[in-house]
């Protein structure tokens, strides 16, 4: 006779794994371990096969009924429940597959490998906010340049406008991505130029090379109202004029004949933005510095130790320290790489060389790749010359262009 809910319910597993029929070949299997699964016996082809119809109580004995009766439905019509079944997942594996989300999860999963993790973590997390909702589930092949200009402009009108030019410009590497793999035949974001709202890009602070003195002189002064450490680090940063997130984070061991002719910092890949190791040739003002850090340092690992030795001073103790000698909205730590490239234009350096300092991505990226030193004894030149330089700023000297090279 006919289960019932109170009978499915009560159901108690014995020894060995045992059945109890409701009709139409569906039974509840109920384990030794008090597992209960609904199944279907039945015959196609004379063959006779097993269907699985859910686990209860997930799936109420009326659940099961209807799956039992949507099967038996497809049985008559001679189909193989089972095969259909593997054939609708399949059909949304490839569904998922061809999927914006899909694709942009992928593409990104590719490109994290040479990102910084903080970058790749903003990126998708302007897709998963601002692309997915909207766009995520569609079909890539199938989305058309007003549906991602309707995602951009929900952006917009939090009056995020750069924002909304960057989920395009990230939509647009999703597109191109699909174009590549064999999943799309153009890229919708090529269809919206002039459709957003325009912004102004805003370069960080900095101040002009005639305004150093001032600033040098401040620093100078910073550890009467702060840490002597951040004043050393400041200046250190002026002179190696590295990324900020560069320096923070330096560990002793990057650090190279430090008491020899050839006194060089080595910063891993996995620290720069470009994840190239870079070469910075130190200066001899840089290396008194380092020497002064190293002997108030303790035993950390780290250049620059915060509070807790394990770890390194965070990423706003610089910009904090730059706004507490009256320079907020005048100048960050970035700051430093703009007026260094300014001044060693005017004196006379080659550009080429300056933006291999300033590890810049370089264009070709096979040379880029086998010359990590390239220009090196360049380089190692002008480093000295920019912290003679600085010198010369801090104490009102003049500075001196050099000869171009012909």
């Amino acid at each position: 006779m006919p289960l019932t809910d109170r009978a499915v319910r009560n159901a108690k597993p014995d020894k060995r794994a045992k059945r109890m029929w409701d009709g139409g070949g569906m039974y509840l299997e109920i384990s030794p371990a008090g597992g209960k699964w609904w199944r279907l016996k039945y015959r196609i082809d004379g063959k006779e096969k097993r269907l699985s119809l859910g686990v209860f109580p997930d799936v109420s004995l009326a659940a099961a009924r209807e799956r039992r009766e949507a099967a038996r439905k497809l049985i008559a019509a001679g189909i193989d429940p089972s095969a259909q079944r593997k054939a609708d997942k399949h059909e949304a594996l490839v569904r998922d597959a061809g999927s914006f989300e899909h694709i942009a999860r992928e593409w990104h999963g590719k490109r994290s490998a040479i990102w910084k993790p903080e970058h790749a973590a903003t990126v998708l997390r302007r897709l998963e906010v601002n692309l997915f909702p909207d766009l995520g589930a569609l079909p890539v092949a199938e989305i058309t340049a007003p549906q991602l200009l309707a995602a951009a402009r929900k952006v917009e009108g939090r009056g995020a406008h750069h924002l909304a030019h960057r989920i395009v410009s990230i939509a647009g590497q999703v597109f191109r991505y699909a174009i590549a793999t064999g999943r799309c035949e153009r890229d919708a974001s090529s269809d919206l130029r002039g459709a957003l709202t325009p912004h102004k890009a805003v370069n960080q602070p900095a101040i002009k090379p005639h305004e150093l003195p001032a600033l040098l002189a401040a620093i100078d002064g910073y550890p009467s109202i702060g840490e002597r450490q951040t004043a050393l680090a400041l200046r250190l940063l002026c002179l190696t004029f590295v990324r900020t997130s560069e320096l923070i984070g330096a560990e002793w061991t990057e650090f190279r004949d430090l008491d020899g002719k050839a006194p060089t910092w080595e910063v891993p890949a996995k620290r720069m933005k470009m994840k190239q190791e870079h070469i910075v040739p130190l200066a001899r003002q840089a290396v008194e510095i380092l020497r002064e850090l190293r002997t108030n340092g303790g035993d950390s690992r780290y250049v620059l130790p915060g509070v807790n030795p394990d770890k390194s001073i965070s990423n706003n103790t610089l910009l904090f320290a730059l706004y507490r000698l009256g320079y907020k909205g005048k100048m960050t730590g970035h700051g430093f790489r703009a007026v260094a490239s300014s001044a060693l234009n005017e004196v006379g350096f080659r550009a080429d060389v300056i933006e291999r300092q300033l590890a810049h991505k370089e264009p070709n990226k096979v040379r880029s790749a086998y010359d990590r030193a390239e220009h090196l004894p360049e380089r190692r030149k002008m480093m000295q010359q920019w912290a003679d330089m600085v010198d010369a700023y801090a104490h009102g000297g003049n500075v001196t262009p050099i000869k171009r090279r012909a």
